[in-house]
């Protein structure tokens, strides 16, 4: 067993994944799984530069996750760093600060290997399911960008565009620093025409519509799970590989976006960070599955995260 810990720092939260793989056999066994909003991404769409409060949130997050990884005693350490990072004037701040605290460089990846990531990370242990239909289209849904895969055995397409529920909340729904509660038909109509325009910058380059299995990622998607299954509280047990039908997508879609903010918060499996951007996630959720004609979406709790961890072990025999 070779044990890794991996960091992925996006737009919206930093997550750490602590485990052990089999080199043998590829298996994961999760030790240690976290996550924390950072909002790292707080205006760079506005200013190109990563602001001093977010800088110092996510520092925050990483010294908490360099005592974990110290006491898991991991033996191998990656840390990717997504959108936010690859947008930012002042990302050597950011590369410094990570790397005096963590000892290793943070990676601030490109879209397309970030894809990757998210694909070997969610796909791998469908290997064998007869329920699925491949081709897979992977869709990670971050705070500052979407990732879109497609692939089976192998990836036959990756792209990754600058829609993504805090970039597109930010950019739409802010007016003097605050969150309009809950949007006009004018500003979801705004965000509909980006994402929009986004697919179709991603169908350049992705097959979209060859795919016969949605699968989504990250915490949007999951969370609309959550809420579609009406679970007391974030239980990612009974999230990992749910299937939540076009209909109920839609109609939690339009619930969130004419909700104000106290009525979103008081969502049982609602992190508060996500309670000013869940409605601009959950539409670009839903325009992509009205785009290919997805009847469902397959929610995966395992993403870029893993996908990092298995980089980090080396490929598999």
């Amino acid at each position: 067993m070779t044990r890794v810990a991996a960091v992925d720092c996006g737009t919206n939260s930093i997550r750490l994944l602590v485990a052990d793989i089999d080199p043998a056999t590829g298996e994961l066994t999760e030790l240690d799984r976290r996550m924390t909003i950072v909002r790292l991404g707080q205006g760079v769409d506005r200013t190109g530069r990563l602001a001093p409060e977010a800088l110092e949130r996510t520092f925050a997050a990483c010294r908490a996750y360099a005592e974990i990884i110290k006491e898991h005693g991991a033996e191998r350490v990656r840390f990717v760093a997504t959108s936010a990072s690859r947008d930012a004037e002042n990302r050597d701040e950011f590369v410094r600060g990570v790397q005096d605290i963590l000892g290793v460089e943070p990676e601030v990846v490109s879209g397309d290997q970030e894809a990757e990531f998210s694909f070997t990370g969610a796909t791998r242990e469908l290997a064998g399911r007869t329920d699925l239909a491949r081709p897979y289209l992977v869709v990670d849904i971050g705070g500052g960008s979407t990732e879109f895969v497609v692939g089976d055995d192998r990836v036959r397409g990756a792209r990754s565009v600058d829609v993504g529920c805090v970039r597109m909340t930010e950019r739409h729904l802010v007016r003097d620093g605050v969150v309009t509660d809950p949007p006009t038909e004018e500003q979801i109509a705004a965000i509909r025409s980006d994402i929009e325009a986004a697919l179709d910058l991603a169908e350049r380059d992705v097959p979209l519509r060859e795919a016969r299995t949605l699968v989504g990622l990250a915490g949007s998607v999951t969370t609309l799970s959550a809420i579609a299954q009406d679970l007391p509280e974030y239980d990612s047990t009974a999230i990992h590989h749910s299937r939540v039908p076009y209909e109920r997508v839609r109609e939690i879609t339009g619930r969130l976006l004419r909700s104000t903010h106290a009525e979103r918060a008081a969502i049982p499996s609602m992190h508060p960070g996500r309670v000013d951007v869940i409605g601009a996630g959950a539409l670009v959720l839903l325009t992509i599955m009205e785009r290919i004609g997805a009847a469902e979406v397959v929610v995966s709790e395992h993403d870029i995260l893993d996908g990092i961890a298995f980089s980090v072990a080396g490929p598999r025999p």
